[in-house]
């Protein structure tokens, strides 16, 4: 059974840093292309940043700069650095395969003060 565990979400102030962590099972990760999404209040999901199978990596024009992703084959886990965070970036985040394929975790809700 597949799961996708997302944490390190919280509130922190306009400019400040999180990270966070998603712990995937059920399947073979390292076989995967990973992405993060996230879905602000009231808008639709939409794409963060993805990072390949070899540590190949894409970002949304809006996070660029700002955010690292990457990924741990050897603990299934891949992680999301978000430095210098704004207002904007307030949003539930979760992880999933680039092709969306797996049934969504329950996210980790990210809030950014002005």
């Amino acid at each position: 059974q597949v799961q996708l565990v997302e944490s390190g979400g919280g509130l922190v102030q306009a400019g400040g840093s999180l990270r966070l962590s998603c712990a995937a099972s059920g399947f073979v990760f390292n076989s995967n292309p990973m992405g993060w999404y996230r879905q602000p209040p009231g808008k639709q999901r939409e794409s963060v940043a993805t990072i390949s199978r070899g540590g190949t990596t894409t970002y949304a024009a809006s996070v660029k700069g700002r955010f690292t992703i990457s990924r741990d084959n050897a603990k299934n886990s891949v992680y999301l650095q978000m430095n210098s965070l704004k207002p904007e970036d307030t949003a539930v985040y979760y992880c999933n395969g680039i092709f969306r394929q797996y049934t969504w975790g329950q996210g980790t809700q990210v809030t950014v003060s002005s």
